[in-house]
């Protein structure tokens, strides 16, 4: 400080000398001009100074995100994505504009560190609202594969928030050495444990696959977690009970389906047979030209697999003939057809329920209702099977018909057998493998407007609730334009039928969080946390 009197000390505020007193009678719009200038003529870049990088930030950022929402390379941002960028910004604005865009990076690298930046924004947006939920977590879709020769363990998890349910994907890991129970386990807790998140406290549900380590009786996965959580509700992936209850067949049908893969693979497994195959049907005016590949892994496709070559069996037919394949001869009996027939029918039939319980928002509650459904046409399927009505198989109907005689003098004694067996073996193998887990199916959550309140105790003030809730009109024309997840976001609901979500997942291993995840990105936050000062110009280091 300097003095202002003699003797007198200056204690207040003092001025400091300008660094540039040449420049102290210049005024700001000067400074302005002269910095437009040098940004025109490209003298900051080459003193060691570079224009703020927000908006090339951006738009790096949106890019690396459609980049991996598509599950394409990260090398295409630089040699598909930036390039046809350029030429469309030329042709439409000119050189100029485009020169500004080529500072916009989308090298491999930077793409990738981008996607890394989204993938962990995403999961704090996750996890701060997997927290602040009202309702316990289902916690995952739980489910382990072997993906060329490394196992990855998939875990999803459905929380309520913003007033519905929201599934989510938590992790991917792989299992280095042993998939054993005990190895899963430790590689969730350690997920959480690094989020700070008390998975315990919000576990409500796991749904797993069939694999012995998850639902071993002493020390399954699912054993371990209700060890340390006594509360949590196990429940059985839908999909893989459903593969399991539609395995069993009789001794003929089992014939009838072996020769079928048999004649498949015979024609399609073969490139020149299937390319004359092809030819041929086009020749014919065949409603289908090829024949379907059938794997015991997809056991989903069997339905298709079946009902194509069905369909083309008098394609197939001729070609076995030209070929002189001994498989002909089963072509050429009328119960093999039948037999052929029905299994296309009956696996038609368990596509269709097993499609109907997939997809991102099948309730606990859907899929349950669905298959208690199916199980109650199957004996009903059997009684009119004996009375000789086929209205539920259609294909074999048709042929039946084709055939020109009545049904009950076409359809052999030893076939109708086979089939009621079948029907019968199913609906057992059904009632063994499809069982609520403990879970409470309430008939008021299905829908509160039309059930039978009675069910609910009278002591219970959940039944004054439902009588209130009856009573608003507007809440009725809510529930019949929402799915039961939209409108009560709550705990029953949220439970996994099935590990689709799993399933589908696998298919976007690399950035998978990013490609799997409903969550959007705080592209600002990222953005911010990026730039390294607030001011218009940055030194380069």
């Amino acid at each position: 400080s300097t003095p202002s009197s003699p003797g007198v000390l200056n204690l207040g505020k003092t001025e400091r000398a300008p660094v540039h007193p040449e420049n102290a009678s210049k005024d700001a719009g000067g400074v302005r001009v002269k910095k437009a200038q040098f940004e025109k003529a490209g003298t900051l870049p080459k003193l060691g100074f570079s224009i703020s990088q927000k908006p090339f930030l951006e738009g790096s950022y949106k890019v690396a995100y459609r980049i991996a929402k598509q599950k394409k390379p990260h090398a295409i941002g630089e040699t598909l994505v930036k390039p046809y960028a350029l030429e469309m910004v030329e042709l439409v604005w000119g050189r100029e504009q485009r020169k500004k865009l080529e500072a916009v990076s989308l090298s491999n690298d930077a793409i990738r560190s981008k996607i890394v930046d989204i993938s962990f924004n995403i999961l704090k947006q996750v996890i701060k609202e997997l927290a602040a939920s009202p309702f316990p977590c289902s916690f995952i879709q739980l489910h382990t594969e072997d993906l060329s020769q490394c196992i990855q363990l998939l875990v999803f998890d459905p929380y309520v928030h913003a007033d519905t349910i929201k599934e989510e994907f938590l992790f991917c890991e792989s299992l280095l050495e042993t998939t054993k129970a005990i190895h899963i386990l430790e590689l969730v807790k350690s997920f959480f444990a690094k989020q700070n998140f008390d998975w315990k406290e919000k576990l409500h549900t796991l749904c797993t696959d069939g694999a012995p380590a998850m639902l071993g009786n002493t020390s399954g996965f699912a054993t371990l977690v209700k060890k340390e959580a006594p509360h949590v509700v196990v429940t059985h992936c839908f999909l893989h009970r459903h593969a399991l209850a539609t395995k069993t067949l009789p001794t003929t049908l089992k014939e009838v389906l072996s020769t079928a893969i048999k004649v498949i693979n015979f024609i399609r497994s073969r490139s020149l047979n299937h390319r004359i195959f092809k030819r041929f049907c086009q020749e014919m005016g065949a409603e289908y030209e090829v024949l379907l590949y059938h794997t015991e892994v997809r056991w989903l496709s069997r339905g298709q697999v079946l009902k194509r070559l069905f369909k083309l069996r008098a394609e197939v037919s001729l070609f076995l003939k030209e070929k002189e394949n001994p498989l002909l001869e089963h072509f050429e009996r009328k119960d093999f057809i039948h037999g052929l027939a029905y299994l296309a029918d009956i696996f038609n039939h368990m596509n269709e329920i097993n499609l109907s319980i997939q997809g991102p928002e099948v309730t606990i509650m859907d899929a349950t209702e669905k298959l208690q459904a199916f199980l109650a046409k199957l004996p009903i399927w059997k009684k009119r099977v004996e009375a000789n009505i086929l209205a539920n198989f259609q294909m074999l109907e048709e042929v039946l018909y084709q055939d020109g005689v009545e049904i009950q003098n076409s359809l052999s004694i030893s076939l109708k057998r086979d089939i009621c067996e079948h029907l019968e073996t199913l609906q057992n193998s059904f009632k063994s493998y499809f069982y609520l887990d403990g879970i409470k199916v309430e008939p008021g959550i299905c829908n509160p407007f039309l059930s039978d309140i009675n069910y609910i105790k009278d002591i219970d003030l959940a039944k004054d609730e439902l009588i209130d809730l009856r009573t608003k009109n507007l809440l009725r024309l809510e529930f019949n334009s929402k799915s039961l997840g939209e409108f009560w976001s709550m705990e029953a609901l949220i439970p996994f039928a099935t590990i689709y979500l799993c399933k589908s997942g696998f298919s976007a291993l690399h950035d998978m969080r990013v490609a799997l995840s409903k969550t959007t990105p705080q592209f600002n936050v990222l953005i911010q946390a990026k730039q390294q000062q607030p001011s218009h110009y940055v030194f380069k280091k």
